[in-house]
C-alpha cells in the first residue's frame, strides 16, 4: 500500500474517531447546559457569534489552505509571511466588530449585544497569533496530533464552560468557555511542531502567491457566511430569542452528520487530492468515486437512522422547553443529505484549483435563502421556516455538479445510487416506526408552529 494511500486511511480512521468523540463531549455538554441555561441565553449569543463568523470569513484569504496546497509550504519564510498576515486579519476583525456593534444592537433591539460582540470577538484577535504549526499538520496529513489537539481544547472550554454554568447560570459561562478555548489554543499550537516558532516576516513573492491563491477563497468564505448564517440574520429577526436558542439546538444536532464529512473533507481528502491533482482527470476521478462511496454508503444509514428517531432522543433527554426541537431536528437532518454529497466533491474542486464554482454555489445558496426563508414562514410559521434552511443550498449542489462535470470529475449517478440507499432504509425506518406506534418524527409539531407570529396578534 502506498504511503499516500497508508495516510489517507489512517487519517479518515482518526478524525472519524475524532469527530465521534466530539460529538459524544458536545452532546453531553449541551444537554447539561440546556439544563443549566435558559434557551434565550443561547439565542444571544447564537446571534453574537452570526456577525463574529461574518467578519472572519469575509476576511479569510486562504492563509490555511495556501500553506497546504502551495509547494512552498514547509519554507519558514512563506509560513511567516502567512502567520504575519494572519496577526494583520485578526486585528481587522476586532476593530471591524466594534465598528459594527452598534448598528447591530439597534437592528436587533438589544443593548447586551453592545457588550456581548466585543468581548467574544476578543476570541478572533487571539486567534490571530495562533502557530501555523496547525496547518503545517494538516498539510502532512498529521490527523493525530491535531486530532489530540482539537479534543484537548474542546474537553477544557467545556469543563470551564460547565462549572461555571453550575455556579452561575447566566450568559457569561458560555463567554469565558469560549475565550478560555481560544487562550489554551492559542499558547498550545506553539508547542505542536517544536523548535519551529513563527515570527514577523515578509516575503513578497510569497504573500503574491498567497493572495492569488486566496483570491477565490475570499469570494467564496465570504459567500458562504451569507449562505451559511442567512438562516440566523433572518430568523433573529422573526424568531423571538428563546425560538431562536431552540432552533439553535435542533440545527447543532441535526448538522452533526456534516461535520464529520466537512473533516473528512478538509484533513483527508483535500491534502490527498492535492498531491493527485496533476493525474489524468478520468483517473483521479475513478479514485475520488471509489473511496467516496465508502464513507457515504454507511454515513446513508446513520442519517437515515438519525432522521427516524433522533426526536425520540430530544424528547426522554432534554427539558420540556426545548420540545420544538424534537419537530425540527428531523427536517435539518434530512436536508443534510444532498449537503453531504456536495461537501466531499467540493473539496475536490479545490484541491485541483477550481474554487470559483463554491463561490457561485454559494452566491445562489444565499439568495435562495433571503427569498424562501420569509416567504415559506408567511406561508407555514415556523415550520415553513425550517424546511426552507433545509432545503436552501440546492443550488450549491447543482453548481458543484456543474463544475464537476465540466472538470471531468462528475460524481451524479453515484450520488443517484446513494440517494436512492438513503431513501429506501429511510422509509423501511419510518414505516417501522409507524407501525409499532411511534407516529412521525414530526408529530409534535404545534399549530401555534403553522402560524407566523405577526399573525397571531391580528
Amino acid at each position: 500500500m502506498s504511503s499516500g494511500k497508508t495516510l489517507a486511511i489512517k487519517g479518515a480512521a482518526w478524525t472519524i474517531l475524532s469527530y465521534g468523540s466530539s460529538q459524544i463531549i458536545r452532546f453531553a455538554s449541551n444537554l447539561i447546559l440546556t439544563r443549566l441555561l435558559l434557551p434565550e441565553l443561547f439565542g444571544l449569543v447564537g446571534l453574537a457569534y452570526v456577525f463574529i463568523i461574518g467578519i472572519n470569513l469575509f476576511s479569510d484569504i486562504g492563509l490555511g489552505p495556501s500553506i497546504i496546497q502551495n509547494k512552498r509550504g514547509e519554507e519558514r519564510q512563506f509560513l511567516n509571511t502567512a502567520w504575519t498576515l494572519q496577526v494583520i486579519r485578526s486585528i481587522f476583525i476586532w476593530i471591524c466588530l466594534i465598528i459594527i456593534t452598534k448598528p447591530i444592537a439597534s437592528f436587533y433591539g438589544d443593548d447586551r449585544l453592545l457588550w456581548l460582540i466585543p468581548i467574544i470577538g476578543i476570541n478572533s484577535l487571539l486567534a490571530g497569533f495562533n502557530s501555523t504549526a496547525i496547518s503545517s499538520l494538516n498539510r502532512q496529513m498529521a490527523v493525530k496530533k491535531v486530532v489530540i489537539f482539537e479534543l484537548g481544547l474542546q474537553i477544557v472550554s467545556t469543563t470551564v464552560m460547565i462549572v461555571w454554568a453550575w455556579f452561575d447560570p447566566s450568559i457569561w459561562a458560555i463567554v469565558v468557555g469560549g475565550f478560555t478555548n481560544s487562550l489554551v489554543e492559542l499558547v498550545w499550537s506553539h508547542f505542536l511542531i517544536p523548535g519551529k516558532s513563527n515570527r514577523f516576516a515578509w516575503d513578497k513573492e510569497a504573500a503574491k502567491e498567497i493572495f492569488s491563491y486566496g483570491k477565490w477563497i475570499f469570494l467564496s468564505t465570504a459567500l458562504f457566511f451569507l449562505c451559511s448564517q442567512a438562516d440566523r440574520l433572518i430568523l433573529g429577526k422573526i424568531f423571538t430569542l428563546t425560538m431562536l436558542g431552540i432552533y439553535g439546538i435542533a440545527f447543532t444536532l441535526g448538522d452533526m452528520p456534516r461535520q464529520v464529512i466537512i473533516a473528512i473533507s478538509a484533513r483527508v481528502i483535500f491534502p490527498s487530492i492535492s498531491l493527485l491533482a496533476e493525474l489524468p482527470r478520468e483517473e483521479l476521478r475513478a479514485k475520488i468515486l471509489n473511496n467516496r462511496k465508502l464513507i457515504l454508503i454507511p454515513l446513508a444509514v446513520g442519517l437515515a437512522i438519525f432522521v427516524s428517531f433522533g426526536d425520540q432522543l430530544i424528547l426522554a433527554l432534554y427539558r420540556k422547553e426545548y420540545a420544538a426541537a424534537s419537530w425540527m431536528m428531523p427536517i435539518l437532518a434530512l436536508g443534510i443529505w444532498h449537503t453531504t454529497l456536495y461537501s466531499m466533491m467540493g473539496s475536490c474542486l479545490l484541491a485541483v484549483g477550481k474554487s470559483q464554482y463554491q463561490a457561485m454555489g454559494n452566491l445562489l445558496t444565499f439568495v435562495n435563502l433571503c427569498i424562501s426563508i420569509p416567504l415559506a414562514y408567511h406561508l407555514k410559521g415556523n415550520l415553513g421556516a425550517v424546511i426552507a434552511v433545509a432545503l436552501g443550498d440546492l443550488p450549491t449542489y447543482v453548481v458543484t455538479n456543474y463544475g464537476l462535470w465540466r472538470e471531468g470529475l462528475t460524481s451524479f449517478w453515484q450520488d443517484i445510487q446513494l440517494t436512492g440507499l438513503f431513501l429506501g432504509v429511510l422509509v423501511t425506518l419510518i414505516w417501522c416506526r409507524v407501525t409499532f406506534g411511534l407516529g412521525l418524527p414530526i408529530d409534535k409539531i404545534s399549530p401555534m408552529d403553522l402560524i407566523p407570529i405577526n399573525q397571531l396578534f391580528q
